[in-house]
Formats: C-alpha cells, sequence, structure tokens
C-alpha cells in the first residue's frame, strides 16, 4: 500500500457501528476458532491492495475458522432455510487499512451449498469453494469433515474435533485480537473495498484439540502450521448483520 497506515482502531468486544439498514443477515452457529502465529512478511503478499498485516507484538495470525451458516437473508427479509444453511471452513488472515480499520482477510471459504458458492464467487468475487462437509455434536465434543470439491485442489480436507471447555469470562488480549473483528477486507474488481459487520458479542468457550487433519491452509496459498495451534476457541454462536460496503467513499460501494 501507499504510506504508512493509519493507527489502526481500538479492538473493542462490541461492534464499533450499528447494522441499522443490513444489507445481509445471519447466523454463525457452533463456531471453533484455531489459530497460529505467523510472521507479517509472509502474509503480506496475500492480502488485498490498500491493507497490510495486523499484528499484536510481533506476530499475525492464520486462522482456520469452522462452523455453520444459518439462514442467510438479504436486507430485513426472513433468511432462506436450505439454500442459505450450511457448513463453512474458512482459512482467514489479519489485516489493517489506511483508515485504521481492522479486519479479515479469506483466503478460502469451503462450503457444502453450489449455489451459494457460485453466487459469492461471481457476483462478490469471494474464495469461495464447493465442499462435502458435516458437522456433528454429540454432548461436548464436536466435529467437523470437509473434502472439497471444486474448483480444486480437489480433495483438499478439514477434519477438526473438539472438546468443549469452560467459558471465558474476561477474554485475553489475544482471544480479543483474533475474535473481536468487524469487517472483512476484500478488493473488488482490483478496487479496496471493507465489509462492514455487527453482532452481540461473543460467547467464547476454551476448547481443547482432540484431532486436527487438514491441508486447506496450504492450499491457501499459506505455509503449512507448525505444531499446535496457540488458541483453541469454540463459540455456540452469534446473529451477524452486514452493512453497505465501504470503497474510497465511506459511505459509497465499492
Amino acid at each position: 500500500m501507499t504510506g504508512d497506515p493509519a493507527v489502526p482502531q481500538a479492538i473493542t468486544a462490541d461492534p464499533p457501528v450499528s447494522a441499522l439498514r443490513p444489507l445481509l443477515s445471519q447466523q454463525w452457529l457452533d463456531l471453533t476458532f484455531l489459530h497460529w502465529p505467523a510472521a507479517p512478511r509472509d502474509v503480506a503478499p496475500l492480502l488485498p491492495p490498500g491493507t497490510v498485516p495486523d499484528t499484536l507484538g510481533a506476530d499475525t495470525y492464520v486462522g482456520l475458522v469452522a462452523f455453520r451458516i444459518h439462514r442467510i437473508g438479504w436486507f430485513r427479509l426472513p433468511g432462506i432455510p436450505y439454500f442459505g444453511s450450511f457448513p463453512e471452513t474458512n482459512v482467514r488472515l489479519y489485516a489493517v487499512d489506511a483508515r485504521g480499520r481492522r479486519g479479515v482477510v479469506f483466503r478460502s471459504l469451503d462450503a457444502s451449498r453450489l449455489v451459494p458458492v457460485l453466487v459469492a464467487r461471481g457476483l462478490f468475487r469471494l474464495p469461495y469453494l464447493w465442499s462435502r462437509m458435516a458437522v456433528r455434536k454429540e454432548a461436548d465434543i464436536i466435529a467437523y469433515t470437509g473434502r472439497r470439491r471444486w474448483p480444486g485442489p480437489r480433495g483438499a480436507r478439514c477434519d477438526l474435533t473438539v472438546r468443549v471447555g469452560e467459558r471465558i469470562e474476561e477474554p485475553t488480549a489475544l482471544e480479543h485480537f483474533l475474535t473481536a473483528r468487524w469487517g472483512m477486507h476484500s478488493a473488488f474488481f482490483g478496487r479496496p473495498a471493507f465489509l462492514p459487520n455487527a453482532h452481540p458479542r461473543w460467547p467464547l468457550y476454551r476448547a481443547e484439540l482432540l484431532h486436527l487433519r487438514e491441508d486447506v491452509v496450504r492450499a491457501a496459498g499459506l505455509p503449512e502450521p507448525v505444531g499446535a495451534p496457540v488458541s483453541v476457541l469454540y463459540s455456540p454462536g452469534v446473529a451477524v448483520r452486514f452493512s453497505r460496503p465501504w470503497g474510497r467513499r465511506p459511505a459509497g460501494p465499492p
């Protein structure tokens, strides 16, 4: 990006702006967050124009997040029950732009419904991929499975199982950094774009990683994670609303 970024906005547990006139609404349910530290120089080339790695101390982070999307809805319309509900697993990075807006950057988003994948890829240029996926929960154990179908690499997988632990009353600085994200950075036809979101404060639980077999991080163009993740979190979920995307003018579309 040109010049230095602004001072990053403060990390807050509550959204800085509410989505009073939502563009899109949905629920995120049964989320598991895995994170590994990464060197900013390794992820910087993978970020959209106009952003740089967001860091905590000397590190930025690579996230692997598995969950269920439930009832996607446009504007104030009711959510769609079938095509709007499906498992998803994404690989994400953390970035800040020249206005100091902190957000996530998605390197891949595996989803089990082909129609939403085609819409997201065709209209919004998001890196969605069609996969065979399932989420199973029994007592305090939750398991996610996924095999990529299209566009590839075919067979890329993410099999993940955790045991949910105690409720987190006061998240650490790292846990806030990894979860309190109120927007997404991307590029839309070559122009920087920022899509804000709002939702209630995360209900977070610590979790124990029981099993992980994945190659979706490497398939997303990142180095294969080394060692155990430094953070394993679970949340039963939140209801989310997205506002209109911001481009170079705060009130306008990209």
